[in-house]
């Protein structure tokens, strides 16, 4: 859903304004409020950060769910009225401590999660697709509670392609994290 047009360009300094309970994404300067997630993709969204924060216990990624702002082009010298593009994934993976700032992420997290919900599907498939493509995420997983399945997107020559479909009942494999499995059977128990 896009809000009302009160400007023709968002950017990362108009983000800074709003109250933080606000579910809008801000993409090449257009702003989109976000509904509400459901309780299964809560449900499974928590499940999924819960297997990852496990894992990444002691070690130096770190894992963000919901709401984390992720600013995926911005530069070092940017100022937030040059960022327009704000986004904030159900899951990122961060390793590059660096990129952490008091507001989220600058810069493409190592893996981001999207859990689709009906309002989303289209624009987790194929805008943010896109996104997550361009500006260098290194593994990206569409999660599709309807069918109870996972894709598995890893950059390869600057594409997102297809790495893995999972069922329910498999043991999906995160490709960015060395030793780093997930249980579906757990994440899909509904």
């Amino acid at each position: 859903m896009v809000l009302p047009a009160k400007q023709e360009r968002y950017t990362f300094a108009d983000v800074l304004t709003w109250d933080e309970g606000e579910n809008i994404e801000i993409i090449n300067g257009e702003a989109f409020m976000m509904a509400t997630p459901s309780r299964i993709h809560q449900k499974i969204s928590m499940e999924l950060s819960r297997q990852l924060a496990n894992y990444l216990e002691g070690k130096s990624c770190e894992v963000y769910p919901v709401p984390f702002g992720v600013r995926l082009f911005e530069q070092d010298g940017d100022s937030p009225e040059n960022v327009d593009t704000v986004v904030e994934p159900d899951i990122s993976v961060v390793c590059d401590r660096s990129k952490l700032d008091k507001h989220g992420c600058k810069g493409a997290p190592d893996m981001i999660i999207e859990v689709l919900s009906p309002s989303t599907r289209r624009h987790d498939r194929l805008v943010k697709l896109n996104l997550y493509q361009r500006a260098g995420v290194r593994e990206y997983w569409v999660v599709d509670p309807d069918n109870e399945s996972v894709q598995v997107f890893t950059l390869d020559d600057g594409a997102l392609k297809i790495r893995e479909d999972y069922g329910c009942e498999d043991v999906a494999k995160v490709n960015v994290l060395d030793g780093c499995f997930i249980e579906l059977s757990k994440v899909f128990s509904e």
